[in-house]
Formats: structure tokens, sequence, C-alpha cells
């Protein structure tokens, strides 16, 4: 992404670390936005990768102090790629959040992967989450696979994943299992539920980022606006409160976003759904569901805009969807090779 060559730490960084320890902590600001750099100054790209449900949004927010990604108990929560951007007085982390790699069963799924594997080669860094919680699965597998046939690959860091959860003698067993699967990473234990190892985990991304201006303004932490947050906020919310079976057959799309000043934002967004049976699913018995999704996904905007906001959800059935390109293109599941 950058020719300048990959230093570590600068001498004055443990007064950065403790910043970033007192950000984490909500206790600080963000970096000066007149920020100015220098030849020390660190800027690089990170790509965040793991099978579905590692906990890789959870960790992107945590790190920005802000809710810029969607989460939820749920697997495949993400679907397109996201920049959430960390900025110091002395370094800028662009951290790309990417949908859970698996095996695929439909064209989202198989759009999901390409977006997620695209990145690899790009990035000044790897950083791959991985759930300690349990052994190694196929999907991680599956990415080892990929990590070890790339010609140039990048530095690997390898995220331990709810150490929480963990004995000691647990620990040892999971970590020789992970980096079994990767042998040239190097491991961290973390747990982005509980903010454990976040700032270890940072210095360690500081010291494989090259020296290189910042790509982005110093106040900038996302390339998503307001109205792409809002509809992954809605989907997410749509996760929260449906059955199982719904879910993954739920796609968001933002029809109308506008400022209504004093009396904050007005936003429209369809919830599409493959099957007629969904849809009585998300409206539920007199609107019961649909009206806890809209309670839900409003509150979540308004602390994410800092403004009130008005939300107004209808339910359409686009028949199979996930298997439709067209479908898929109209609602922004797209890549530059398609």
């Amino acid at each position: 992404m950058n020719e300048r060559e990959t230093g570590g730490p600068s001498p004055d960084w443990d007064d950065e670390l403790e910043d970033l320890e007192a950000r984490l902590a909500g206790k600080a600001e963000p970096a000066s936005a007149n920020l100015e750099w220098d030849e020390n100054f660190k800027a690089g790209f990170v790509a965040v990768i793991g099978r579905p449900n590692v906990g890789k949004s959870t960790l992107m927010n945590l790190l920005l102090g802000q809710k810029v990604a969607a989460v939820s108990p749920k697997p495949q929560t993400t679907r397109r790629q996201q920049l959430g951007i960390l900025t110091t007085n002395e370094a800028q982390v662009i951290f790309i959040d990417t949908p859970g790699i698996h095996v695929p069963v439909h064209k989202l799924g198989e759009y999901m992967n390409e977006v997620a594997l695209d990145t690899l080669g790009d990035a000044d860094l790897i950083l791959w989450v991985l759930d300690a919680g349990e052994p190694p699965r196929e999907e991680d597998r599956l990415i080892a696979e990929r990590l070890n046939a790339l010609k140039d690959p990048p530095p690997v860091l390898l995220a331990l994943n709810k150490v929480d959860r963990l004995g000691a003698e647990e620990k040892e067993l999971r970590r020789a299992a992970f980096e079994a699967l990767y042998p040239a990473g190097r491991s961290l234990w973390i747990s982005a539920a509980q903010g454990l190892g976040t700032v270890e985990l940072v210095q360690a991304v500081l010291e494989q980022i090259p020296q290189h201006p910042p790509y982005y303004d110093p106040d900038q932490i996302t390339d998503y606006y307001e109205r792409d947050i809002a509809g992954e906020l809605v989907r997410e919310a749509a996760l929260l409160h449906l059955r199982d079976e719904v879910p993954h057959g739920i796609a968001v799309r933002i029809d109308e976003y506008t400022e209504r000043g004093e009396t904050g934002a007005y936003i429209a967004a369809t919830i599409f759904v493959e099957r007629e049976s969904q849809k009585a699913i998300v409206i539920g018995q007199k609107g019961e569901m649909l009206k806890r999704i809209g309670t839900t996904a409003r509150q979540q905007i308004q602390e994410m805009s800092g403004r009130k906001v008005y939300l107004e959800l209808r339910v359409k059935v686009n028949k199979n969807w996930r298997n439709n390109e067209d479908a898929l293109r109209l609602m922004g599941y797209t890549t530059n090779k398609t």
C-alpha cells in the first residue's frame, strides 16, 4: 500500500500508548484536529480478518471508542468492508473490517468472501481475530491456507479473542493450536468484550505499520456516511430480535435520510426478506416485532448521531435476493470485479 519501510516505535511512544490507554478507557480525546505530521509519523492499513462471529467488529468499535460497525450474537453480521480510523498524535491506523470468511452457500456469501480475501495482499498488516474459546474450525484452516498461499504476505498478528473464558492450562493448548495454523504469525491474548489486551494489541500494530503521513483527517473515524451506518444499525436490530431462520435473509436499504433542523433527522428504510413467511415474522402480530426493531434501531442511531431521529420502517419481499446478482448490486453488494 506504500513503499516506505516499517520501523519500530519511537522512544516517545510510551506517552502515546498511555494516551491510547486513556482513550480506550474513555478518559481522553482523540488526536488534535490540527494534526501535523513529520518523518516519524506512522500510518498504515490493517486488514481485520477471521471467520464469522469471532468479534472483529466488536474489537474495532472498542478501539475507536465509538460504534461504527454492526454487531450481534449471530454470525455473518458484517457484509461489507468498512474502515475504522484510529488517529493519535503519532500515528494513524486504518482498520479494514471485513466480512467473516466462511464456506459460502449463496452468491451473497461468495461476495462476502471475495471482499474479505481481496484485502490480504494490499494491507500493511493482517490482524487475524480468532475465537480462542473453542478449538480451530475448518473455516480457520481455510483462512490459514489463504494466508500461506500469499506470495509476499504482510506481517500477521493472531488476536486470540475471548481470553476471559479460559483457564491457564486451556490457554496454552489453544495458543499452540492456533499458532500451528500460521507459525509465522505473532499471537496476543485479547478480550474484545472486556477490553483486555487491547493496548498491547495496538502497540503491536504500531510496531508493524510504516512511516507515512496520515491518509485521512484526524477527526474522521470511518469511510461510512451516517446513512450507511444507520442502515447497518437497523439490520443489527433485526438480527437482535428475530428468530434464527430469518436474519440471514434480511437486507436493509435506506430510502431517505433528511435533516429537519432542530427536530433532528427523518429516516425511511426498507427491510428486505426472501419469503412472505419471513415478512410476517418481521412485522409480527399487530406490528409488534417491527416496532421493537424500530425502537432499538432508533435508539442506536440517535446515540451514534447525537440528535433526535424519526425512523420509519417498511418490509418488502425480494424473492431469493441472496442468489440474485441484480438484487445484490441494487443493495450495494458489489466489488470492483463486478
